[in-house]
């Protein structure tokens, strides 16, 4: 083939005198394309070689390979150290060791006195065998002459009874012949026994192995081999404990060899999770444990979450609950408030259905005589908490409350009926009045206080004052008339005050200050108001030092962590740290997994205690400085109800706006106010009360009064 091509045009049009002469054009081949490099052999080999050697399936069976032939190896190494401990002292010597490192040199004396009775039994057996062949042959001797003897014996039985001389030797000769078959079955088996034998014992070895599945991790099935999950067994911990990370903890488990799980108790099933005590080595302190948590936990193949670490009574024992992987993001399931509607509640000697702690077991409260403070952080739960004990409390219908809800949103409404007071929203005014029905419930208390000194029999309803978002009333920049203060932490403050003084005396005569709180700091949650609580329980917090100030530093000292908590994650868990609650001896918290009660639930929770009670009219109080109808104030505050004393209708007028029903208004006032139109007090059992139908028929006298004075 030519190098050119050559292109030839012909003009199908006749030539004329203008046409241009025909011009050949030659065009050049295009450049031809480079040849690609030629492979080398050894390459494309070595390649090949790579991609077979990487495939998921050579390694597949590659680790299956390691893994069989390991698990026979191991097993032999197992049965070889099972033989050696049974034939030696080993194993008593590789407690003691464990002993003497853990520090407990009573337990190690007792396995001393165990390995010396071990060496005294083996000397006499080893004794006894100087004398055993003598024995023994003495005793074959005796058994084959018994045997033969016994067999002729037969023998000359049958000959008498069949009259055949040759039947005396018929035993013997037949015993003989079985011998013989024995020995001819032997000599068969014998042969193929040596060949299959080999490949038994390492049938019986690998059984061994792979039941202990004593391989690397590496050479594990995938399904093992990734360990989320993986149940707590006493070699686990012991190794998660060498891999903490504490010198004087790895170098005694070291130590103790295989011993390591003596510092183990029982293993017990705790709830969702697994719990087991620990007791630590001389020289390691149960916080050098409590520090490592999340170490421990991903050493344990669980989420930090998952791990709680408690100090015990036991001196130098920690407490480990370990939970089931992913259990702690199950729910825990619907309060018996909502699921049981023929529940009640006894204030003295009943307990709050408030969830389950992490062993699964119901987590109940005594609110008997007991301040509560619940915080942590916004959202994460702390008014449905709250509001869970208080609707459990409605009830029992000879408790009170006071309500005052800072947030504002609704939450506490379906108190309306059940409370006495109820205050809703976030403003100073509300803080205000917030402050105002704390300092009445401190007249209330001292009232209490002054009658049970001239009548020490009186029993009082418990009166329970609710402040919700409490955080609010201690940061209120307001100040009174009297120059003092509303907000604060001093001695000027009016509600610190008035809570320090609850917290003093309240419980004596049954009135107590229930707060809840967020993100707790020194500025909206003073040391001395948080300490007088007896009942303090905590959210996710975000640093160490709030939750010192959530529950206490001893609390938190001894393993409580509500820092630790996931934010979002664990809405509604709760460290609580009270006598009205059980905690397992040794412990001074508990974790508790709150019952959620949506608001709907919440509501018919609610209707079933204003069934129980006898109409309550929730006082509700209206702006500063409104114009007040004194007459219809009486008749809002005393409801439902027939009638009320005097003095329990000026404490709800007080309650009800302060400002106009201050210490200005008395029984003096009451009575003229209701006998300018003919229906004072009157007296029913020696004590002056008003009768809601005397004040009625007030309004409606004056109501005819002011119609006819408008006619006129």
């Amino acid at each position: 083939m030519s190098e050119n091509v050559v292109h030839l045009h012909k003009h199908t049009d006749p030539p004329t005198d203008d046409t241009p002469p025909t011009v050949l054009t030659v065009v050049p081949d295009p450049a031809p394309a480079p040849a690609a490099p030629i492979v080398p052999l050894w390459v494309r080999s070595g390649r090949a070689v790579k991609t077979a050697a990487t495939h998921e399936r050579t390694k597949t069976t590659a680790r299956a390979i390691a893994r069989h032939s390991l698990y026979t190896f191991n097993g032999g190494r197992i049965v070889a150290r099972r033989t050696w401990d049974g034939k030696t002292g080993a194993r008593y010597e590789r407690m003691l060791r464990a002993a003497e490192a853990a520090g407990n040199y009573e337990v190690a004396e007792e396995w001393e006195e165990r390995l010396q009775r071990f060496r005294e039994a083996r000397h006499r057996r080893r004794m006894d065998l100087l004398h055993s062949p003598v024995d023994v042959a003495k005793g074959m001797a005796v058994g084959t002459g018994m045997g033969i003897g016994t067999l002729v014996a037969l023998g000359v039985v049958m000959a008498i009874n069949n009259g055949d001389i040759t039947d005396v030797i018929t035993p013997l000769a037949a015993t003989i012949d079985f011998i013989g078959l024995l020995i001819r079955i032997v000599q068969v088996v014998w042969g193929p026994a040596l060949t299959i034998g080999p490949f038994l014992a390492l049938l019986a070895l690998w059984a061994v192995g792979s039941k202990q599945q004593a391989a690397p991790a590496w050479a594990l099935p995938d399904n093992v081999r990734s360990s989320e999950g993986e149940p707590i067994t006493p070699s686990i911990v012991v190794k998660a404990l060498r891999d903490l990370g504490v010198p004087a903890l790895r170098n005694a488990i070291k130590e103790m060899g295989d011993a390591g799980a003596s510092m183990l108790g029982p293993i017990r099933i705790a709830g969702c999770g697994v719990e087991v005590d620990v007791t630590l080595p001389s020289g390691v302190a149960t916080n050098e444990v409590q520090n490592r948590r999340r170490k421990l936990a991903e050493n344990l193949t669980r989420h930090e979450h998952e791990v709680f670490i408690m100090i015990p009574e036991a001196a130098r024992t920690v407490r480990l609950w370990i939970a089931d992987s992913g259990a702690l993001d199950e729910p825990i399931g619907p309060s018996p408030l909502v699921t049981d509607e023929t529940m009640t509640a006894n204030y003295k000697t009943g307990k709050a259905p408030w969830g389950q702690d992490l062993r699964g077991d119901a987590a109940e409260l005594s609110v008997y005589q007991r301040h509560l403070l619940v915080t942590g952080l916004s959202n994460q739960g702390k008014t449905a908490a709250l509001r869970a004990l208080a609707l459990w409390l409605a009830l029992d219908r000879s408790v009170q409350f006071w309500i005052a809800d800072l947030k504002g949103i609704g939450d506490w409404a379906m108190f309306e009926g059940i409370a006495q007071v109820l205050i809703e929203g976030p403003s100073d005014d509300h803080v205000i009045q917030a402050t105002e029905m704390v300092e009445d419930a401190v007249e209330e208390m001292n009232r209490r206080i002054e009658a049970r000194r001239q009548d020490p029999t009186l029993v009082f309803e418990p009166l329970i004052v609710v402040v919700d978002e409490a955080q609010l009333a201690f940061m209120c920049p307001v100040i009174g008339d009297d120059k003092r203060p509303y907000g604060g932490a001093k001695a000027t403050s009016r509600y610190f005050m008035a809570v320090r003084k609850i917290h003093n005396q309240g419980r004596a005569v049954d009135v107590l200050m229930w707060q809840g709180t967020q993100d707790p700091t020194d500025q909206n949650l003073p040391k001395l108001v948080r300490e007088g609580a007896h009942t303090r329980a905590s959210l996710v917090v975000g640093t160490e030092s709030q939750a010192e100030m959530a529950l206490g530093a001893k609390a938190v000292n001894a393993g409580a962590a509500p820092h630790l908590l996931r934010q979002g994650l664990d809405k509604g868990t709760l460290v609580v740290a009270s006598d009205g609650i059980t905690i397992p001896a040794g412990q001074a918290s508990i974790t508790v997994r709150t019952h959620f009660i949506d608001d709907e639930p919440a509501a018919e929770i609610a209707a079933r205690a204003k069934a129980l009670r006898d109409g309550v009219t929730t006082l509700r109080m209206v702006e500063r400085g409104a114009e007040r109808d004194a007459l219809a104030d009486v008749a809002a505050v005393i409801g439902d109800a027939s009638r009320l004393r005097t003095n329990e209708v000026l404490k709800r007028l007080h309650a009800l706006d302060p400002a106009t029903y201050g210490d200005q208004w008395t029984n003096d006032r009451l009575k003229g106010l209701l006998e300018e139109y003919g229906e004072e007090p009157k007296k029913s059992h020696g004590v002056m009360v008003v009768h809601r139908d005397h004040v009625l028929r007030a309004l409606a006298h004056r109501d005819e009064e002011g119609s006819a004075s408008t006619a006129g």
